[in-house]
């Protein structure tokens, strides 16, 4: 986790994936869950962000998650051993939100546990499993250690911030 960041350093980090957007022209869909909305707040305080910021949920609890993006948790523990807080739930939670946005460029997605304490699934205060989904798909697990849950939640966005902005790098890259 790094220590000094705060919201000003997320608006720069999510300054600089919205200016990538906008030059090439690409939109976002954005779906978190203890980051809180901070990736999306993010995104939003960029000038322009109506040019490439197609929405955003956080899908909070297993209820939500059925309602706004249409994944049912319970069946997909049961069907195929996924979880929440995984890898594996943060692709699927970018790909599917992106796929209810056609067109949308990038999925974006974060899952986690903020803190104090733990999930239920035995990950510790400080675990986020953020996803991006697009031309470039990357998935990354953060764990800073800490069981601050403001603290925790910056980073989470940080995190996922940082690993859009390595995707449109990559993709850059690539094009």
């Amino acid at each position: 986790m790094n220590p000094t960041v705060t919201l000003q350093s997320l608006f720069e980090l999510a300054a600089q994936a919205g200016a990538l957007l906008l030059s090439r022209g690409q939109t976002v869909v954005v779906a978190e869950t203890s980051a809180g909305g901070l990736v999306s707040a993010g995104l939003l305080a960029v000038p322009g962000a109506s040019q490439f910021y197609v929405g955003g949920a956080v899908p909070y609890s297993f209820e939500s998650i059925r309602a706004l993006v249409g994944l049912d948790m319970k069946a997909l523990w049961k069907q195929q051993g996924i979880r929440s807080s995984s890898e594996p739930y943060a692709a699927l939670l970018a790909r599917t939100l992106r796929d209810k946005h056609p067109g949308t460029t990038w999925g974006v997605s974060e899952t986690g546990a903020a803190g104090p304490s733990g999930n239920r699934y035995g990950d510790p205060a400080g675990h986020s499993c953020m996803a991006i989904d697009g031309p470039l798909n990357l998935v990354r697990t953060l764990r800073t250690g800490q069981s601050g849950r403001h603290a925790n939640m910056l980073s989470f966005a940080q995190g996922t911030l940082g690993l859009l902005v390595e995707a449109l790098g990559q993709d850059g890259e690539a094009a």
